[in-house]
């Protein structure tokens, strides 16, 4: 994947850009404005850039060497980086919006949802997306392994979409779990047929030795004797007419328990901007995303959005060409033409 897709950088223009993130919105938008000869600038709170590209993928799905080549590419033409610097936390938003001249949000979704089920707060229930990306943070040399939790017998991934599947896959595949990991169950409350992991996927994870238990959800996760459980309600499926999918409804007396060592939350990530309460006059929707308008610019001018905390959750694509899309508005919005 190329974020600098030009052969010369454009004269300077005199105008200066923050992108906030180092994702595959942010990266995209870094090379195509760098190309038209504006000053980037891009803050990133992980130590190197790629996002979840980077530490929230397993290694045999996207290669990282090429991600890292890309960036230095980009770093090559004059694209500056701060790494380890939060927005919101290590700098506030409202100083990059005065020293630029524009700036694009593009911090994705790095909070994974809750399930809203008694027990969750119990320290063997963890958060996928943040574990996955802690567990290569230590393979990378940017994190002591003391740090990282290391799941042992038997782990209950909740959940049937991409995050799901890493899980299982670093959990099965990673020579710092496979041997302390005995046995893997993925709860998931449709059927494999709806879920957003392809039925491909799912045969993947069966040939690895993952137990697929469709048509049911956890309802409850509990200590008992120093051992940890789960009580799983089995679900049926009724069409709705406002449903894109039928809704999953739990069979009442259908509840029964599993015990498990460690239970991983995979159920959707939800967006991450970089500030709270204090909005700095840029308006979110009701799914917490940054709202925008035709030309991915927020309610305050000058400050566009772009990649998953604009849409929610995507593809790497998905998310690589709205970087690409913000940066031809963000281009015209700085020539004059917004």
């Amino acid at each position: 994947m190329k974020f600098l897709r030009c052969k010369e950088v454009a004269r300077p223009t005199g105008k200066r850009v923050a992108v906030v993130g180092a994702g595959p919105a942010g990266l995209a938008a870094a090379g195509a404005l760098k190309c038209h000869g504006h000053e980037v600038i891009v803050y990133d709170m992980l130590p190197e850039a790629g996002g979840m590209m980077m530490f929230g993928i397993p290694d045999d799905r996207i290669p990282k060497d090429r991600i890292r080549e890309s960036v230095r590419e980009l770093m090559n033409a004059g694209v500056k980086f701060f790494f380890n610097v939060k927005v919101g936390r290590d700098i506030s938003l409202e100083e990059l919006i005065a020293s630029s001249d524009a700036v694009l949000i593009a911090t994705g979704t790095w909070k994974t949802r809750e399930l809203g089920v008694e027990g969750e707060d119990l320290p063997w229930v963890i958060p996928a997306a943040e574990w996955i990306v802690e567990v290569h943070m230590a393979r990378y040399g940017y994190l002591p392994w003391s740090e990282v939790f290391r799941p042992r017998g038997t782990a209950l991934i909740v959940g049937a979409g991409l995050t799901a599947a890493d899980v299982a896959t670093l959990l099965l595949t990673y020579k710092e779990f496979k041997e302390d990991v005995k046995r893997v169950i993925l709860s998931y409350r449709r059927t494999r047929e709806l879920a957003p992991m392809r039925p491909s996927e799912f045969e993947r994870l069966e040939k690895m030795g993952v137990e697929v238990m469709e048509l049911t959800q956890p309802v409850k996760i509990y200590e008992e004797g120093g051992k940890g459980f789960v009580r799983l309600v089995k679900m049926r499926l009724e069409s709705a007419p406002d449903e894109r999918r039928p809704k999953p409804v739990p069979i009442p007396g259908s509840e029964f328990d599993i015990g498990v060592d460690v239970v991983f939350k995979a159920i959707g990530e939800i967006p991450t901007p970089p500030f709270g309460k204090e909005n700095h006059g840029i308006e979110l929707n009701p799914d917490g995303t940054i709202k925008v308008d035709e030309n991915f610019m927020t309610t305050r001018r000058g400050v566009f959005a772009a990649g998953d905390v604009k849409t929610g959750p995507s593809l790497i694509g998905l998310a690589y060409k709205s970087g690409l899309d913000a940066a031809a508005k963000i281009h015209l919005y700085l020539t004059g033409g917004l």
